[in-house]
């Protein structure tokens, strides 16, 4: 049976292309908002990170209806440390829009979304976005996407793809370049003509493959996932498999089912086929588990989602100042966040250690790890982690093989040489490079994972803030040797107490501190970088001492350079092997994992000689 009153769509595109800009539209044009109603702008970026950074992080059900049919839209993460939430919910659709920028044309995570979708058979639509930049080049950017379908051998079905010409921002779509366009319609009915409407019996056993979690605080875990085959109702009794765990077999029962309509959640007493349904009531549901008829039990294949690349240790908080500023510091609550996040992050990795007070997080980059520190410190957590590192494997020769990435980097012309420096620095060969009429260059990098940790920073102030860089997994490749990641030291707090004006401005002289006056700092504490390589203990807490006698100027004020307060990013990218990052809901605060300075001295003179 096929439903023609379905459509399931994904909206996949590199970072920043506008993909959730575009669901904004297709929601207002197809009538969930009314027309007086005040929508704030990319409304599908519900969680308060995904506004500040500007950038989706989780992946979103939504359903708008044209002209009789409803079609389910799913928006996806453009950023490559999020692709593993792209990767599981292509399984709930029959068809994608790849939404690309007209100026920019198909970036490293274009061919990420599009390699993913075209391995699953799923038919592209292509929406050539931005058409209103005035430096856009349409022309150009098709012939782009198809070379990128070629090179990606996609079959003659999938290469003779219709384009859709959008401005997402003005709310408009055109078949042709040349087309006037007036609203959302065309690319409504492309999808209609276009997208295959689902298959499957409603007469076979239930089969609901579920490729999303959500997580609601009344009601717990929430399965979401797309009906293939017969139909599931409220109070049924089902059983729960996993086709990549054969040992897993649970009686369940569905006690309360939803479709989606617009943003909301509608109850439903029972879906059919090619329906997304949320299914609530399971407590120990997993993304990839099918949910059957307890008659037949037949898992539904799931594609394994790729391996993590980047670890860190979250370590419980044993600084001086451990337990004053968080709710949750121990190791129970470390533990149970951790685990609770791997319900609904499939790329993420928690590993125990040989001791209870750290586990091992792995991800898919520092992007990745970085959202769930912060997520973690928002609700009032207090741990500390260590430097990012890479995973690396060894091949059957015993050859050590690291993870690589294949880097694109657009930069003024005037700062490519010193870009190209960096990079060879970092261990980093030149694949391709060209220069555009418009005074920018674009340079293709395939460098280790490592060479890239704490490189971003560097990037912004070397480009002055004019250049991009986006980076995709480029598999294994042989270990590149030793990368030297940071030229300057740390200045070191000597001992413990509240940093003074005076002692401030003394330590300033030696290199660019983090704090400023009346801060609690304690021995080992890292409040400042040094302009040489060594590290250097400095007294900010030291007072002038009071004498009778007054020298001439003793009575000006000392003038303190304004600190250099750290973002979450900018500390991770920061610390050295030897430091960790206290994180706090108040203070983020770079220390050396050795707080006593006599121990500190020892251990580095035993690894000079070793």
């Amino acid at each position: 049976m096929i439903r023609e009153d379905i459509r399931n769509i994904a909206i996949i595109a590199h970072v920043d292309h506008g993909k959730t800009t575009l669901v904004d539209e297709l929601l207002k044009q197809s009538g969930v908002f009314r027309s007086n109603q005040t929508v704030a702008e990319r409304v599908m970026d519900s969680n308060a990170l995904e506004r500040e950074r500007g950038i989706t992080i989780l992946s979103k059900n939504t359903a708008v209806s044209y002209n009789g049919v409803k079609i389910n839209i799913i928006d996806t993460p453009g950023h490559a440390d999020f692709g593993g939430e792209v990767e599981r919910v292509l399984k709930m659709v029959n068809g994608v829009i790849l939404v690309v920028d007209a100026f920019e044309g198909p970036m490293p995570q274009t061919k990420f979304v599009l390699k993913k979708a075209l391995e699953l058979s799923l038919p592209v639509i292509v929406c050539i976005n931005k058409m209103d930049r005035p430096e856009a080049r349409p022309v150009e950017v098709v012939d782009e996407v198809l070379e990128l379908l070629l090179e990606l051998d996609a079959d003659e079905t999938q290469l003779d793809c219709p384009f859709v010409f959008a401005s997402a921002k003005a709310g408009v779509a055109s078949l042709s370049i040349e087309e006037e366009a007036n609203n959302m319609h065309p690319l409504f009915e492309t999808i209609i003509n276009y997208i295959p409407a689902p298959e499957g019996d409603p007469d076979k056993s239930t089969q609901v493959l579920i490729s999303t979690i959500d997580y609601n605080e009344y009601v717990g875990r929430i399965g979401i996932g797309k009906v293939d085959n017969g139909t599931i109702k409220v109070n049924q009794e089902a059983v729960m498999v996993n086709a990549h765990d054969p040992n897993k077999y649970m009686k369940v029962k569905i006690s309360k089912l939803y479709e989606f309509d617009g943003l909301k959640r509608v109850e439903v007493s029972e879906a059919t086929i090619g329906a997304i349904v949320a299914i609530s009531g399971i407590a120990d549901i997993h993304i990839g588990d099918t949910i059957c008829s307890p008659e037949n039990p037949k898992p539904i294949p799931f594609q394994k989602i790729s391996e993590p690349t980047i670890a860190m240790y979250f370590n419980v908080n044993d600084s001086p100042l451990a337990g004053t500023e968080g709710k949750f510091v121990t190791s129970r609550h470390l533990r149970e966040r951790l685990m609770r996040e791997l319900n609904t992050d499939v790329s993420l990795r928690v590993e125990e250690t040989d001791t209870t007070e750290s586990f091992k997080v792995s991800g898919r980059g520092e992007l990745h790890l970085s959202v769930l520190i912060e997520n973690m410190r928002r609700e009032g957590y207090e741990f500390s982690v260590s430097k990012a590192e890479v995973l690396f494997k060894t091949d059957e020769n015993g050859k050590k093989l690291e993870p690589m990435e294949h880097a694109m980097i657009d930069v003024p012309d005037e700062f490519a040489g010193s870009v190209i420096e960096k990079m060879g620095q970092r261990k980093g060969e030149m694949i391709n490079m060209h220069t555009s009429g418009s005074g920018h260059t674009r340079i293709e990098f395939s460098v280790p994972a490592r060479g890239l940790i704490g490189y971003r920073g560097e990037f912004l102030t070397d480009t002055k803030g004019n250049g991009i860089i986006n980076t995709l997994f480029d598999g294994y490749g042989p270990y590149k040797g030793d990368i030297q990641y940071r030229k300057s030291g740390s200045l070191i707090a000597y001992e413990t107490g509240e940093s003074i004006t005076y002692g401030l401005y003394n330590a300033q002289e030696r290199g660019v501190l983090f704090i400023g006056p009346g801060v609690r700092v304690y021995s080992g504490m890292v409040v400042g970088q040094n302009a040489k390589a060594e590290d250097i203990e400095v007294n900010v807490c030291k007072r002038k001492q009071l004498t009778n006698t007054r020298s001439s100027g003793a009575d000006d004020a000392l003038k303190l350079s304004p600190p250099k307060v750290l973002s979450l990013e900018q500390a991770l990218e920061f610390i050295e092997t030897d430091e960790l990052l206290e994180v706090t809901p108040l203070n983020l605060r770079i220390r050396k994992k050795t707080l006593d300075p006599t121990i500190r001295a020892r251990e580095k003179r035993n690894k000079q000689s070793s």
